[in-house]
């Protein structure tokens, strides 16, 4: 039996989607009984939270884990208290942690990619099997800007002339529910690094929003003093807003430049372009708002 947590965000959702196609049986955890009861594919569902996940019996039931948790400063403290949680059950499911492409590198020093590797070095100590999943950025992290560009015609980042690899959560999810049904001794600490089929840089995702969406939309790059206001105005705690500065400047020295085959070699499709995301995320940009929260880094 899968144990999915982060089951109601964007990932989790597509995730008990793809196990439902797959006729794998899965259970999401959600803090409170009202969000299991919406799981997609009719997923089951354990009230609970990271650091009080529910009883050991319970627990005990599930033999492989994805781990999976909103990034914000409390994350490594939360996920590592889940795995001491597994352990005091008496249990060692193998466990498929989400992280970032970029938490491996020990020189990459984004508070982001540090969290996730606090956690893996406590896997590692615990002596849990594990497999990461590491997607690149987002796609979903450019409807925080969807406002601007709709309202202004203006994609506003600094970015420089640096590439990254978007990735749409469907392919993430995807590739997370194959290595979740499959043999876990085929993947067992090995690191996939998920992303999409080409790597952008802002001004080539400007241009592809002009395309789509046919009204122009210019590039802006920002300077470090622009990007602070524009992540402040944003509503981010300190923590997350510091992380982002350090995000960007990760990305424009080439971190975030990463292309991998890895959606088309364990899911048999192509991952997705970012044109055909944009067609369906059309309303984000062009008309008011969807009730849609981005992922964040």
């Amino acid at each position: 039996m899968i144990l999915v947590t982060g089951a109601t965000g964007l990932v989790g959702h597509h995730l008990l989607e793809e196990l439902a196609d797959l006729g794998a049986p899965a259970t999401g955890l959600v803090r409170v009984e009202a969000r299991g009861l919406g799981l997609p594919g009719g997923a089951d569902y354990l009230v609970g939270t990271l650091d009080d996940p529910g009883p050991s019996d319970v627990l005990r039931g599930f033999d492989r884990v994805f781990l999976l948790s909103p990034m914000h400063e409390g994350q490594a403290e939360l996920e590592i208290a889940f795995v001491d949680a597994l352990i005091s059950a008496g249990h060692r499911p193998h466990v498929v942690k989400l992280a970032v492409d970029g938490f491996q590198d020990p020189d990459c020093e984004v508070r982001f990619m540090r969290s996730h590797r606090l956690v893996a070095r406590h896997l590692d100590a615990m002596h849990i099997p594990v497999i990461y999943i590491a997607p690149n950025l987002y796609m979903e992290n450019l409807l925080s800007l969807a406002d601007e560009m709709r309202d202004r015609g203006l994609l506003a980042v600094p970015g420089g002339h640096a590439k990254v690899g978007f990735v749409a959560t469907s392919d993430v999810a995807a590739v997370a529910a194959r290595v979740l049904i499959g043999d876990p001794e085929e993947h067992l600490d090995h690191v996939h690094v998920v992303t999409g089929p080409e790597a952008l840089s802002y001004a080539d995702v400007a241009a592809r929003l002009s395309a789509v969406f046919a009204r122009e939309v210019d590039y802006h790059d920002q300077s470090l003093a622009e990007a602070r206001t524009a992540i402040h105005a944003r509503g981010l705690a300190p923590w997350e807003r510091d992380g982002m500065l350090e995000l960007h400047e990760w990305a424009r020295h080439g971190g975030c430049a990463t292309v991998t085959g890895t959606v088309r070699q364990l899911t048999g499709r192509e991952p997705r372009p970012l044109e055909d995301w944009l067609g369906e995320l059309r309303g984000a940009f062009v008309g008011r708002p969807q009730e849609l929260s981005p992922p964040r880094f």
